[in-house]
């Protein structure tokens, strides 16, 4: 079994920013030459998420929305993890409903999605630089 190891590096400036990173698994998938096996890859940062879905801009929306109805950043003072002189306890909360990573099977060569998935790094603490690790295993 080989395994293969690849970091991206995010410095998001909003606040809260989904970023599709589907072509950067995908290169790292074709750079392993891992043929069958599986890809992980997890947000590196208990403030930031990676998550499957559509790239679709009205989904994106609904999910900052929802997410901000869910754990609104303000007022920061309604977070006791804010009382350490933080102001991000929604985005430990944001993070946790929309996962840490991902797992997709590779096939042939690819990632084996089903039609429309794509690969997204979730940001809800942005403004400093920020990790993801993308591990492949297989043969």
């Amino acid at each position: 079994m080989k395994s293969y190891r690849k970091e991206l590096v995010f410095n998001v400036n909003k606040r809260m920013e989904f970023i599709n990173i589907t072509d950067e698994v995908i290169a790292a998938v074709h750079d392993s030459g891992i043929k069958e096996g599986l890809v992980l890859i997890n947000a590196m940062h208990i403030t930031a998420s990676v998550f499957i879905n559509d790239n679709e801009s009205g989904l994106h929306s609904d999910y900052k929305k929802w997410l901000e109805e869910l754990a609104p950043h303000e007022p920061v003072s309604r977070y006791q993890h804010n009382r350490t002189g933080e102001d991000n306890g929604d985005a430990h909360l944001k993070r946790q409903i929309m996962g840490r990573e991902v797992v997709v099977a590779v096939t042939n060569g690819d990632l084996d999605f089903g039609p429309w998935e794509q690969i997204f790094y979730g940001e809800f603490d942005g403004n400093r630089r920020k990790r993801v690790l993308i591990k492949i295993i297989g043969e």
